[in-house]
């Protein structure tokens, strides 16, 4: 069964779910999970091309990590963060020419006038040495427009396609409408050359401002964004009360928030199902109940074999390693993996083990972990 083409919110996915799910027990798992080291809430974790991982906690360090678990000093020049709730530093990912340029990504929290804030994206230059290292040329090149009241739903993941563009996720700051609003940036997918600047064949280029800089629209809070192998862009978000989605993101199509949804509003109000609006896109496939997806991966190596081609995402709520495989642009839910805690990155090593990052909620430490096969 598709879960992407089911058509009520009452279907018994729960126990169609559950059967998918491996044991808690260790030994259940097909990979053997080893713990790192310990972070400070971490966030986000991109390998470096001699094999270290850069990590941003999100108070608002950055940390070169050697994978036996060495941590430097943190980063000299990070962006000042909005530390508290969901805001901080998030996301960090590497400029497609890094090996020669040592430009980064870093996208965080920001504070605005009286008591707004909002998501930013940075690019600097990354100098490492013997102790960490430092940022240079720190430029912000996106703002999230406007800037709103509350510490929720930044988004803010990253990616940058084959061709050399720079796709940024913005959620809608727990404000619903505006996800459907082409006069701001929230709630949208976002594109962007990779200095900031707006791609003239953008969908929305000829109404200027942030509008031009929209790609998709009727995003919720969109914490994972990838690129499969065969360059299709992926994102999954969480849903309000449920109905987490996966969706493939397409030029200037409207994935329907909070019109429709295949969850309800917390305070039990229905939000009709997307079935209700055919004119609006419809995810591949979504969670009831929730599973409150972070972090998302395309797996592609040899460590594997039997997850190449499949996607890899954490859950938080749902304290699992969830693999989606795909028929075309059809996707269900293969295996999930109980993990026992909440995760919120997943990243693939240089030698195609699997990286898990813990969330560290409430000031709490995270683990970072390394997933390796069972002998």
């Amino acid at each position: 069964m598709n879960s992407g083409i089911m058509n009520t919110k009452a279907v018994l996915l729960a126990g169609v779910l559950l059967a998918a799910c491996a044991s808690a027990d260790d030994d259940a798992l097909p990979f053997v999970a080893t713990p790192v080291t310990n972070l400070d809430e971490p966030w986000a974790m991109t390998f470096l091309p001699d094999g270290r991982l850069l990590v941003t906690e999100k108070p608002g360090r950055l940390l070169v990590v050697t994978q036996s678990g060495e941590q430097s000093d943190a980063i000299a020049g990070v962006p000042e963060v909005d530390y508290g709730g969901q805001g901080g530093l998030g996301d960090v990912i590497l400029h497609p020419g890094y090996a020669n340029n040592g430009i980064i990504y870093l996208s965080y929290a920001e504070a605005g006038d009286g008591d707004t804030r909002g998501a930013a994206v940075a690019r600097a230059v990354l100098s490492l040495d013997d102790e960490g290292g430092s940022l240079g040329d720190v430029e912000v090149i996106w703002r999230q427009s406007p800037k709103v009241t509350g510490r929720g739903h930044y988004g803010h993941r990253m990616a940058f396609s084959e061709d050399g563009y720079l796709f940024i996720s913005s959620g809608e700051r727990q404000k619903f409408d505006p996800s459907q609003d082409m006069s701001g940036n929230l709630g949208k997918i976002l594109r962007l050359n990779e200095d900031g600047s707006v791609p003239e064949d953008n969908p929305f280029y000829d109404q200027g401002g942030v509008t031009a800089e929209i790609w998709s629209l009727g995003h919720r809070n969109p914490l994972g964004l990838a690129f499969d192998g065969g360059g299709k862009l992926w994102n999954h978000e969480m849903g309000p009360k449920h109905g987490d989605e996966l969706n493939l993101v397409k030029r200037g199509y409207n994935y329907g928030y909070p019109t429709v949804s295949n969850g309800d509003h917390y305070n039990n109000e229905p939000i009709p199902d997307h079935d209700t609006r055919p004119d609006l896109e419809a995810p591949k496939a979504y969670w009831v109940p929730a599973i409150s997806p972070a972090g998302l991966i395309f797996y592609d190596g040899d460590l594997f074999p039997e997850l190449r081609g499949s996607a890899l995402m954490g859950g938080l709520s749902g304290k699992a390693l969830v693999r989606i495989e795909f028929n075309g642009d059809d996707a269900r839910e293969a295996e999930r993996y109980d993990m026992g805690t909440r995760i919120r990155e997943v990243e693939q090593g240089p030698d195609d083990a699997i990286w898990l990052l813990e969330d560290g909620r409430g000031g709490s430490e995270g683990r970072l972990f390394k997933l390796t096969p069972r002998s």
